[in-house]
């Protein structure tokens, strides 16, 4: 790998959210944090397994540095079924002795065995925070999303390779799969979530909901949809 290893932190409320990219092809890991009980989800274990332990380490000297509960692993989620996000898995798997969850569409794609189907609509309960699982059908059939809440502050989601900035995740052309990865970032995202709203990729950096709502009836064009009135693709709360 030539791609510099660097941690990151982003720490709001009561959680932290320790990741990193793993490897050439911009990778993200993602290990999630619920400080006051130290309950701790690793999302997409994409590659360079000690890479993403060294995630958790961090997570675990951060819990130690400031006196909190030391970190209890849970599971660890694969947004969707691409080899690239599970390159990882089995070895993280077993040596944090934790369930894997992958959405029920994809799992049969992942060839370490899934403990845990997930689907749109389902929680993950991570100490006193409630992990909301949000479907985004079209890169692959069972993709998921992380909404991560707390109050008073901006919700992140950990978007996979569903949502990026700048567009959606690829759909290799198919006019169909084009048609519902937007619509489901439409309605169960753009509509659903303020503009301070940090969404994570699966691979890159960060964006926020606000920097790409403006874009999306270009994306629309892009896919040869028509566009609509941009007042339909507002907040709903600000309707």
């Amino acid at each position: 790998m030539t791609h510099p290893f660097i941690p990151k932190l982003d720490a709001f409320g009561g959680i932290e959210i320790h990741y990193a990219e793993l490897n050439d092809y911009e990778n993200n890991c993602y290990v999630v944090v619920d400080t006051a009980s130290g309950k701790t989800l690793v999302v997409d274990a994409a590659d360079a397994a000690p890479y993403v332990l060294g995630l958790v380490d961090a997570a675990r000297e951060s819990a130690a540095q400031a006196g909190r509960p030391e970190i209890a692993p849970v599971g660890v989620l694969t947004t969707h079924s691409h080899p690239d996000h599970w390159q990882a898995l089995a070895e993280v798997k077993d040596a944090l002795a934790v369930p894997s969850l992958a959405g029920e569409a994809d799992a049969g794609e992942i060839p370490v065995p899934t403990d845990r189907l997930v689907n749109h609509g389902d929680t993950i309960e991570l100490g006193e925070t409630v992990l909301e699982l949000i479907g985004l059908r079209g890169h692959t059939p069972g993709s998921i999303a992380v909404v991560i809440r707390q109050p008073g502050e901006a919700t992140r989601i950990l978007t996979g390779d569903s949502l990026f900035p700048g567009g959606i995740g690829n759909t290799w052309d198919d006019p169909e799969r084009y048609r519902q990865l937007l619509t489901d970032c439409v309605e169960r995202i753009f509509r659903r979530f303020p503009d301070e709203t940090v969404f994570y990729p699966g691979h890159g950096l960060p964006s926020t909901i606000g920097r790409e709502r403006g874009f999306l009836n270009r994306w629309r064009l892009l896919g040869d949809l028509d566009p609509v009135d941009p007042s339909t693709d507002r907040y709903l709360d600000e309707a």
